[in-house]
């Protein structure tokens, strides 16, 4: 499954997620419950994956985690917050930098419909 098709089965997963849960709620609720709709679905996802940061030869283990990582190939950031902004969005493309992924989506609950507050991210697409 390509990141696009991906991407669009876990929007759609999101969005029941959100339909039953409603705004409001922490971050981590709606990533426990998405987590286990998409495990539910058949897809491979790991959730609070570390993200080790390399400088020149250095490892540095500095405890970033991805929210999400859907079949090794889609990061989903989320966010319960009043709005997205573009430090939100520098923080979903470096990680996508960092683990040398091509596709992640910043995700915030904390709206009235969620497709308001979705955004695709892109590294180098």
């Amino acid at each position: 499954m390509t990141e696009n098709e991906l991407s669009n089965k876990v929007i759609g997963l999101a969005i029941e997620v959100h339909n039953a849960l409603g705004p409001g709620l922490l971050e981590s609720a709606y990533k426990e419950c998405l987590f286990y709709k998409l495990a539910k679905s058949g897809l491979f996802v790991e959730k609070e994956k570390p993200l080790p940061i390399i400088f020149e030869e250095v490892r540095l283990d500095v405890g970033y985690r991805l929210d999400l990582l859907i079949e090794n190939k889609l990061v989903i950031e989320l966010k319960s917050v009043e709005a997205l902004n573009d430090v939100h969005t520098a923080q979903t493309l470096t990680y996508l930098k960092l683990g040398d992924y091509k596709l992640g989506i910043l995700m915030n609950f904390n709206v009235v419909k969620l497709k308001d507050g979705i955004k695709r991210v892109a590294n180098g697409i």
